[in-house]
């Protein structure tokens, strides 16, 4: 019980978080900043959908579906 309070201590004065989004435990936060500046950059291309590669309008599909009202239908 002891050991169990001086662990909780400790991350109380540390300050440290739980959480699991947090970016000192996942790694995929590197991935996820990454991905939104591919996105802002696919973003201002959007104007002119013929200039972007295959890669780039898939991933622009992927977030606009994302963000649409309507349901997923798919599950």
């Amino acid at each position: 019980m002891r050991l169990i309070f001086c662990l909780f201590s400790l991350l109380f004065i540390s300050n440290c978080s739980l959480n699991k989004d947090s970016q000192y435990w996942t790694v995929n936060t590197i991935k996820k900043k990454d991905e939104k500046k591919n996105l802002s950059k696919i973003l201002k291309k959007s104007k002119n959908i013929t200039s972007m590669t295959l890669e780039e309008y898939k991933i622009y599909i992927e977030d606009y579906t994302k963000k649409s009202k309507y349901p997923d239908i798919s599950k």
